[in-house]
C-alpha cells in the first residue's frame, strides 16, 4: 500500500514537468517555397519524361531485313500497347453465336441488324450489308463511325460528312460491318463514355480496349461465315472512328489495309498546347511517351495504311499530323514498300475522302 501511495503522488510531479518542456517549433509558412519548388521539380520533370524519345527502344527494335522480320520485331511493343490499354478486356467470351435480322434491301445490298456477342452480357451491335454483286467470297470491311454518330448517320440520308463511308464498299462489292461504339446514351449522363472509361480502368481495361475488341471478336465471328473472305479484310473510319482505323489494326494483323480520316496527330496538336486539354479516353499509360500516332504506325506497317485530312478542316485535325506523317512514311520506305502508305490532304472539311480512300483500298485489298 505504501508503495501505490509512492508512485501515485508522483504522477502530478511528471505531467507538471512536461507541461513546462518547450518543444522545437517554426512558422509552418518556412514550407511554402519547398511545396512550390516541389511542384516545379515535378512539372519539369514531366516535361523531360515527354522530350525522352529513347524509351521506345526499351520496347521496340525495328528489324528492316524483311517486312516478316519487320511484323516480328514490332510484337514485343504490339504487347506494351495492349497492355497499356488493358487488351483484352477481362472476362470469359459467350458461346452464343451471333444474331442477324434482316432490316431492309435496295438495289446495291441487303441490310442487317448485327448482334454479336463479345463479353460477359456484352455484344459489338452494328449493321451488315451483304451486296447482291457478291458470289462466293468478298472481302470484309468494317466501316467505323465518329464520336456522337452511328452506323446509321453515316449510312442513311446521304450519309452526312461520312460520303460514301459506309455504302461506297457496298458498291464495290465489299461486305460491311459498321459497329456501334458509345458515346451517349438516352437515360444516362451527357458523360456516360467518360463515367463509363472511368469504371473501366478500376476493372483493368478501358473503352479503347473494349470497344476495339467490339471490332476483332466481331472479325472472329464475320470470318466463318461463308460469304466473307477472311483474307481480305480492310477497316475505314472517321475523325473517333479514324481513331479505331488506326489502333485496331495496330492490334489485329488481319487487317490487311486500313484508312484513318481527319484524326491523326489531333492528341498531339491537343497535348502541346494543354496536356490536359486530351479526352480522358486518350490518356492510357505512355500514350505520348511511346505511342504517339506515328509511332504506333509501326504497329500497322508493313500492311497498308492511309491518313487523310481535309485541307479546310480544323488546325488541330491537319497541322501536327502533317508534320509527323513522314516519321510513320519512314517504316514503310525503310521496307521498300513505300507505295502502301500515304498521307492526303485532299480539298475538304472534317469528312470522309471517298475518292483517295476506296482507290487505295482497292490497290492494297
Amino acid at each position: 500500500m505504501i508503495r501505490i501511495l509512492f508512485i501515485l503522488m508522483l504522477i502530478p510531479i511528471s505531467l507538471a514537468a512536461q507541461e513546462k518542456t518547450e518543444f522545437f517549433n517554426r512558422p509552418v509558412a518556412e514550407s511554402n517555397p519547398l511545396r512550390t519548388e516541389q511542384a516545379r521539380e515535378l512539372d519539369e520533370y514531366i516535361k523531360l519524361i515527354a522530350r525522352d524519345k529513347t524509351l521506345l527502344a526499351d520496347v521496340f527494335e525495328p528489324d528492316y531485313s524483311s517486312p516478316q522480320a519487320f511484323q516480328k520485331s514490332a510484337e514485343p511493343y504490339r504487347q506494351a500497347f495492349c497492355d497499356s490499354i488493358g487488351y483484352p478486356p477481362p472476362g470469359t467470351r459467350p458461346e452464343k453465336e451471333m444474331s442477324l435480322k434482316q432490316i431492309g434491301e435496295d438495289s446495291i445490298a441487303v441490310y442487317y441488324r448485327a448482334m454479336i456477342p463479345i463479353l460477359p452480357g456484352v455484344h459489338s451491335e452494328g449493321i451488315y450489308i451483304i451486296p447482291k454483286s457478291v458470289k462466293g467470297k468478298a472481302p470484309l470491311v468494317i466501316s467505323m463511325h465518329g464520336g456522337g454518330g452511328s452506323p446509321e448517320v453515316a449510312l442513311f440520308n446521304g450519309g452526312a460528312n461520312y460520303n460514301d463511308m459506309v455504302r461506297g464498299a457496298a458498291k464495290r462489292g465489299y461486305i460491311v460491318y459498321a459497329p456501334q461504339h458509345l458515346f451517349r446514351a438516352d437515360g444516362y449522363p451527357q458523360d456516360i463514355r467518360r463515367r463509363i472509361d472511368d469504371r473501366m480502368r478500376l476493372i483493368g481495361t478501358s473503352i479503347t480496349a473494349v470497344e476495339i475488341a467490339k471490332i476483332t471478336y466481331a472479325i472472329d465471328a464475320l470470318i466463318k461465315r461463308t460469304e466473307v473472305n477472311a483474307q481480305r479484310i480492310a477497316m475505314v473510319g472517321l475523325s473517333y472512328g479514324g481513331f479505331y482505323a488506326q489502333v485496331t489494326p495496330a492490334i489485329d494483323t488481319r487487317i490487311k489495309v486500313s484508312v484513318s480520316s481527319c484524326y491523326f496527330g489531333v492528341q498531339e496538336y491537343r497535348y502541346q498546347r494543354d496536356e490536359l486539354s486530351v479526352p480522358t479516353d486518350f490518356r492510357f499509360p505512355s500514350r505520348f511517351t511511346l505511342f504517339d500516332d506515328a509511332d504506333k504506325v509501326a504497329l500497322i506497317a508493313p500492311r497498308a495504311h492511309q491518313i487523310q485530312a481535309g485541307a479546310k478542316d480544323n488546325d488541330s485535325h491537319r497541322a501536327k499530323g502533317a508534320e509527323i506523317a513522314s516519321h510513320a512514311a519512314a517504316f514503310y520506305e525503310k521496307l521498300r514498300v513505300g507505295d502502301r502508305f500515304e498521307h492526303v490532304i485532299f480539298d475538304g472539311g472534317h469528312e470522309f475522302d471517298d475518292a483517295s480512300a476506296w482507290k487505295f483500298v482497292e490497290k492494297h485489298l
